[in-house]
């Protein structure tokens, strides 16, 4: 069995609540770009008293795949504070070791996540690299 065949055997079997979809050969394709990235979030669902810091891995208009200690079952509402873009409400859409992947109620724009904090032209004096005069 050569790779192209093998993956698309693993891939048959594969399910993903993020818009995973068919496709004639057997595989799947995502109808959501996804973006890597590494992002500090604020975590809540029924079980917490108060929101939880994860990291996001990779965030889309449809859902996200976060850090996250604890086993959460699918299906469990949560709400996610995501910089740039807000709180975002969905639910678990799988959960693993380490990790869980979030499913939104509403689709976001995951460039907004990426956008710089700052309104600044410039970067202030003291950020700036000490350089000797020539």
């Amino acid at each position: 069995m050569d790779f192209r065949s093998s993956r698309a055997a693993m891939n048959q079997h594969r399910s993903d609540a993020f818009g995973d979809k068919p496709t004639a050969a057997g595989g799947h394709s995502r109808s959501n770009a996804r973006d890597s990235m590494f992002l500090s979030a604020k975590f809540c669902h029924d079980g917490l008293s108060e929101a939880q810091v994860v990291r996001i891995r990779n965030l889309s208009a449809g859902g996200l795949m976060a850090e996250y200690p604890e086993r959460l079952a699918v299906g469990t509402p949560v709400s996610v504070e995501i910089r740039g873009i807000g709180k975002v409400t969905g639910s678990v859409a799988w959960c693993t070791d380490e990790r869980v992947g979030v499913a939104f109620d509403r689709q976001v724009d995951p460039k907004l996540a990426r956008k710089p904090v700052g309104k600044g032209a410039k970067s202030p004096v003291y950020t700036k690299a000490i350089l000797p005069r020539r």
